[in-house]
């Protein structure tokens, strides 16, 4: 059993050597705990499901459900798992995909192990994460959608947009502009129609392209 405070992670991988490189790296580390395995996308969302981790570390190329399709199962299911991709695929048919099917982070399989380590404290504390080449990826994947409509945002709504591109969840919006939850949940809604986005990170990355924010 996980020790209390600790990040529990979920290791889902069908190569075992990176899992145990995983393993051996994640398991010296203070505030992180592996707390299960799995070889493709099926086992991981039933061990998702069976240990509620707070972590998933993802593969996307796996036999059977890919990783993918086990991040829109997981999603389906209102697990409240943060999943960070790990892989060595970042061409955008796969980077896209990925997030737009929840991911919360999306990090190359060469990333130093202290950064991975760093990118896992992140999205548990609810920041999306991108590597630069990844978010030029999502940059490029825009059609438009939202240009010229900030215009329709009201001052409240540009300064939750600006937290949000600033990787903040929530909860940091709502301390930062003395709010509650809800109601940034209800300002992230409107954002999210008036500029015809589909996630966060479409509005984080909208946000940096039309200087707002980060």
């Amino acid at each position: 059993m996980a020790e209390p405070g600790r990040i529990r992670v979920l290791l889902v991988d069908d190569h075992q050597v990176v899992r145990r490189g995983l393993r051996t790296f994640l398991q010296v580390q203070d505030d992180i705990e592996v707390v299960g395995e799995a070889s493709d996308g099926e086992e991981g969302v039933a061990r998702a499901e069976e240990l509620r981790p707070d972590v998933v570390l993802m593969d996307v190329k796996m036999p059977g459900l890919d990783g993918i399709e086990a991040l829109r199962t997981l999603r389906d299911l209102d697990n409240p798992a943060r999943v960070l991709v790990v892989t060595s695929f970042t061409e955008k048919r796969t980077v896209v995909p990925a997030l737009r099917a929840g991911a919360a982070g999306y990090v190359h399989k060469d990333v130093d192990p202290e950064a991975l380590a760093r990118a896992i404290r992140s999205v548990h504390s609810g920041h999306v994460l991108l590597q630069p080449e990844v978010a030029l990826a999502l940059l490029s994947q825009e059609d438009g959608g939202g240009q010229g409509r900030g215009g329709s945002l009201t001052e409240r709504e540009r300064e939750v947009l600006a937290l949000i591109a600033d990787g903040r969840s929530n909860r940091e919006i709502a301390r930062a502009l003395v709010l509650s939850e809800k109601t940034v949940k209800t300002h992230v809604s409107n954002i999210l129609m008036k500029l015809d986005l589909a996630d966060r990170t479409q509005a984080a990355l909208w946000a940096v392209r039309h200087g707002i924010g980060a």
